[in-house]
């Protein structure tokens, strides 16, 4: 009896342990299979941003190496460091057409026809951004200026942009040589972009002194006021430069009349 209650223990030990070892491997198959998608998924999007990166090293070296240098470090005279700048503006600069310049001056122009497309502008920007990062776009921008307030961003654009832009975004003069050039035709993405990097001449506005609603809301604005043909003035836009502009015609125009008139009137006596 001794020996089979002792048989009996040793079957149970054995069993139990076998339990034990099955309900281990039940929960790491289960932990498994629960990250691993995840895993997956993170190594594939890596192995995607690496990719773009590469392609974007690639188009660097043939295209922006001779200006700004080995690894986006600059060269003096001829192209400022990347280093830092992101990827929102090498899209802007690429994708308007002011890079590559053709030749140095005071402020590069933006192009309808730029040297590269939109996927290689992307792949330009990874490139920049891996060599050390910088400021990007929000991937909902278009919801959040669907969502703006207009009025709001209005006011914001007669504090922060109209001084150089003008009250209608027809673009103004600047000091040596420069100018700020006209919103019209200009994307949502391109107005983001601008504000967050400050290109050339323009200040940038950090999300510390523009929040991205505000941007937004400016951005609303200057669809609404530039691109959706608002004029108030109906076909006489005038250039879109303001109130002086309209002044001064309306003071051309009345005087001229009323020196037609008069002339008219004396004749007639």
């Amino acid at each position: 009896m001794a020996a089979s209650a002792k048989r009996r223990r040793g079957w149970r030990k054995r069993l139990g342990a076998l339990a034990r070892f099955t309900g281990a491997l039940v929960i790491v198959g289960g932990l498994y299979s629960a990250f691993s998608p995840s895993l997956y998924a993170q190594e594939a999007e890596s192995n995607a941003i690496d990719s773009e990166a590469v392609k974007g090293q690639e188009l660097y070296d043939t295209s922006c190496i001779t200006c700004h240098g080995d690894n986006g470090e600059g060269v003096d005279g001829r192209g400022p460091s990347l280093i830092g700048v992101g990827s929102a503006a090498v899209e802007f600069q690429v994708n308007t057409g002011r890079m590559p310049m053709a030749a140095q001056g005071a402020q590069a122009p933006s192009t309808n026809y730029p040297v590269f497309t939109e996927e290689e502008a992307e792949w330009l920007g990874a490139y920049i951004e891996y060599l050390g990062g910088g400021a990007g776009v929000p991937d909902d921008l278009q919801a959040m200026v669907d969502e703006a307030d207009v009025a709001e961003g209005g006011d914001l654009y007669r504090v922060n942009c109209s001084s150089c832009h003008g009250y209608a975004g027809g673009g103004g003069a600047l000091s040596s040589g420069a100018h700020a050039p006209s919103l019209e035709g200009v994307s949502d993405e391109e107005l983001y972009q601008a504000m967050l990097t400050g290109p050339q001449n323009m200040p940038v506005f950090a999300d510390n002194e523009l929040t991205p609603e505000q941007k937004a809301e400016i951005i609303a604005y200057v669809q609404y006021l530039v691109n959706e043909d608002k004029d108030p003035g109906g076909v006489f836009a005038l250039g879109r430069y303001g109130p002086a502009t309209e002044g001064l015609a309306i003071f051309l125009v009345g005087m001229t009349a009323l020196l037609l008139t008069t002339l008219w009137i004396a004749g007639k006596s």
